[in-house]
């Protein structure tokens, strides 16, 4: 049996809730920070132990952060780090940028945070069935503990290198992601045309070598409109990322981004509101 650990827990929302069940069903202690009344209820339901101080969650073995952007990280997390033990280990789930890790390190008391980025792949399902997809990036002694923690819900679970390279490993999959998905809704726009349903040509895709993650995701969600309504903000989030990200390295990827952006769906500015979804 893997190792019993006290997490605390910030950011329990479409991806974040199934974390924290199945961190529960592994037998780990959880140290639940949440705003929402209903996810309080769940989760304490389902054995989390509730904290109304933020900072209450740093006294653990590691503390997992769920949030949406670098925005919410940075308003959030400097008092966590600042209240961390010497020994905790914070595993940050967020899609960002890898400069703001380093941003975070000003509130630890030694000067260095302990922190591995630990960016993901995969959806709520995924967390649920212990199949999610998780990239880590930082010092070993660090990313021992965290393969024990996210173990409850990810597997496989992929070592990049030093911290922030997780993160540049999500942002390049997610740029190519986001320019597969544009292909994909401009197909199934032209099989619309040539009086081709939509379904039936998912399904083909499905089981086809022009068939992709993307296609599949959207015939998950039910046809191409409600699959760019729900994943557009978390599309145009990540491609900000990579661009700031890619113009601090000084590497050009305007092809990449032109081809992400070129498509039925807007990956243009991301909006103060979606900036401001917790998930």
């Amino acid at each position: 049996m893997s190792a019993v650990h006290t997490v605390g827990f910030l950011g329990a929302g479409q991806i974040g809730e199934p974390m924290v069940e199945r961190l529960l069903a592994a037998g780990h202690r959880v140290r639940l920070h949440a705003r929402r009344a209903e996810v309080r209820d769940r989760l304490s339901a389902a054995g989390a132990e509730l904290v109304d101080d933020v900072r209450d969650i740093a006294a653990c073995d590691a503390v997992v952060s769920c949030l949406y952007s670098d925005d919410q990280m940075l308003d959030v997390l400097p008092e966590v780090v600042a209240a961390m033990d010497a020994g905790t280990v914070l595993l940050s789930h967020t899609t960002g940028a890898p400069k703001t890790l380093d941003r975070l390190d000003a509130f630890a008391p030694g000067g260095r945070a302990a922190i591995v980025d630990a960016a993901f792949s995969g959806t709520a399902d995924a967390v649920r069935a212990g199949r999610l997809t998780v990239f880590l990036g930082g010092e070993g002694e660090h990313l021992v503990t965290a393969r024990r923690i996210v173990g409850a819900y990810a597997d496989p679970v992929v070592t990049t290198g030093k911290r922030g390279s997780a993160l540049r490993v999500k942002l390049l999959n997610n740029l190519l992601f986001a320019a597969i998905t544009q292909v994909t809704l401009r197909g199934l726009a032209a099989g619309r045309a040539l009086g081709v349903a939509e379904d039936t040509l998912l399904e083909a895709l499905a089981v086809s070598s022009g068939g992709s993650t993307a296609g599949r995701y959207i015939a998950a969600r039910g046809g191409a409109e409600p699959y760019a309504a729900a994943v557009a903000p978390f599309l145009r989030k990540d491609l900000a990322a990579c661009r700031a990200t890619a113009a601090e390295a000084g590497l050009d990827l305007s092809e990449l981004l032109a081809a992400a952006q070129d498509g039925p769906m807007d990956l243009g500015e991301v909006t103060a509101l979606e900036n401001g979804v917790v998930r």
